[in-house]
């Protein structure tokens, strides 16, 4: 398994997170559904689902962070992440996205065999952003519910600490990163 890491920073809108988005990458070797739901479900990422992609419409989390593993075909993704702000990520069989709360995603395109499955640290419920439609103090409220979000314990597909995460610099300074995005993108 290699893992790339990615960051983000404050869009339109998009509040993306202080803590990289992560790929792992041929994780989970040749996929299958029940496989990589197990695999989520033994490292205490729950409420799981299984479903052809994921929203075809730019959309983000702030109530919970979001493990993606592809179990069958391929997927690309267009995420708020990246130096341009938005980036293509292509994931295939067995590879998992470990997305931080905040981070907006969506499916631009999969093979017509595509199966997705999701996890959710503790089991966490989510909910259903759409940037497009969020009024300046949904925004705000939007961020204080994804900085007060804790850091897993467990990486959804080695089990171990999310180092990556761990090592992130403080909420409190992006906290006030938001804010003057947010002043910009008004």
């Amino acid at each position: 398994m290699t893992t790339e890491s990615y960051a983000s920073t404050p869009g339109k809108r998009i509040p993306n997170n202080r803590l990289p988005l992560l790929v792992h990458r041929n994780a989970i070797p040749g996929g299958g559904v029940e496989a990589v739901k197990t695999c989520f479900k033994n490292n205490g990422w729950s409420n799981n689902w299984d479903y052809p992609g994921v929203y075809t419409y730019a959309h983000f989390h702030s109530t919970t962070h979001e493990c993606l593993g592809c179990a069958r075909g391929w997927m690309e993704f267009k995420l708020s992440i990246g130096p341009d702000g938005w980036t293509r990520l292509r994931v295939t069989a067995g590879d998992v996205i470990v997305m931080p709360a905040g981070v907006s995603h969506e499916d631009v395109g999969h093979s017509d065999d595509n199966i997705m499955c999701g996890g959710y640290p503790g089991g966490r419920d989510w909910d259903n952003i759409q940037p497009e439609f969020l009024s300046q103090d949904l925004y705000l409220q939007a961020c204080k519910r994804i900085m007060a979000l804790p850091i897993p314990d467990k990486d959804p597909v080695s089990g171990e600490a999310l180092h990556h995460w761990l090592d992130a610099p403080s909420s409190t300074e992006n906290w006030n990163e938001w804010r003057d995005s947010l002043d910009r993108t008004s």
